[in-house]
């Protein structure tokens, strides 16, 4: 990889409003955005951006903003063709940034999953983190939950609206998107504490175009309705935060529990049996349980095959979460 290429990058900000275009101009003037490992930072606006939007594969920056109806989330927007991370752009400059603000990247070359595992982040993936805050702490863990459900419900309400076949995305605890069995997704939230106030930055890796080398969102549609338009990553992101809104505000007013019923018809685990190890008396058994759902700190809720209720957490060893699940009664 070039050298130069890969410490250097260039960022366009946009907004959706006078307000938000104000805000542009002055994080260009004041040139204040940072990316972590030094990378050199080329900012501009729109307007001054034209030779970087060429691209007929570009992100469409004036499309997906005529798609946004939201009142906070996604109203302004930085784009960048290549990137470390969006997470290296929000993280950073939480601070400079307004909350609600998303980073898109064409192509991440640093791409970060769960357990510092690296996220492929090829052309054809819709990638983006945002800038989220709250001052509850007890509900932080279950953020990812809530994200998670606002993507499933983003495809759906496209495939209403178009009229396209059904397809059918499943979340597999705690933050990854499955399609026909095979991964095409994934949520990393990351948060500090400021203020008396949870910073936390949200990233969404989603994989719309690449069918290798699981999956992807318009391979499964052109198998259901070859003639079918496909989804672009301009409208997935538009519904994403139209649906993040509203069960945002839900999440905020009556707690995860106004969406458990909804989460539970999307993730594949009710009544899944695991295999785990249960502390009893000091000791480590290995057991079958059931899953019930979750538990209030956001954990899985399992029943034994004594009716004994247990709490199944990782034991931070396993990159699959479900070969590597410790329990406790409860």
């Amino acid at each position: 990889m070039d050298r130069d290429a890969s410490s250097s990058c260039s960022m366009v900000l946009c907004g959706k409003s006078s307000e938000e275009t104000e805000i542009a101009t002055r994080l260009k003037n004041d040139n204040v955005l940072e990316i972590q490992d030094n990378t050199k930072v080329s900012i501009f606006l729109e307007s001054e951006a034209e030779n970087l939007l060429v691209k007929h594969d570009s992100f469409n920056l004036s499309l997906f903003m005529d798609s946004i109806s939201t009142h906070r989330f996604g109203r302004f927007l930085i784009w960048s063709p290549r990137l470390s991370s969006t997470h290296d752009v929000v993280a950073p400059n939480f601070s400079e940034l307004p909350i609600g603000t998303v980073c898109v990247a064409d192509v991440q070359f640093k791409g970060r999953g769960r357990s510092k595992n690296v996220w492929e982040s090829p052309k054809g993936c819709l990638m983006f983190s945002f800038t989220l805050q709250m001052e509850d702490g007890r509900i932080v863990p279950l953020t990812q939950y809530m994200i998670s459900l606002a993507v499933t419900e983003a495809v759906k309400s496209i495939c209403d609206k178009k009229g396209l076949p059904y397809i059918d995305i499943r979340i597999k605890w705690p933050n990854d998107l499955y399609l026909n069995g095979l991964k095409i997704g994934g949520i990393l939230c990351t948060s500090s504490y400021c203020s008396r106030k949870f910073d936390t930055s949200v990233g969404v890796g989603l994989n719309v175009d690449n069918e290798q080398p699981t999956t992807c969102l318009n391979a499964v549609l052109k198998e259901l309705s070859p003639t079918s338009s496909l989804f672009t990553r301009e409208e997935i992101l538009g519904a994403f935060f139209h649906k993040f809104e509203m069960l945002f505000d839900l999440f905020m007013d009556r707690g995860f529990k106004s969406l458990e019923e909804l989460y539970y018809r999307t993730w594949l685990h009710s009544e899944q049996k695991v295999v785990v190890e249960v502390t009893i008396e000091d000791k480590f058994i290995r057991s079958v349980v059931t899953i019930q759902g979750l538990t209030s700190s956001g954990y899985l809720l399992a029943i034994g095959d004594d009716n004994q209720m247990y709490e199944l957490h990782p034991d931070g060893n396993s990159l699959d979460f479900f070969k590597g699940l410790v329990g406790r009664k409860l």
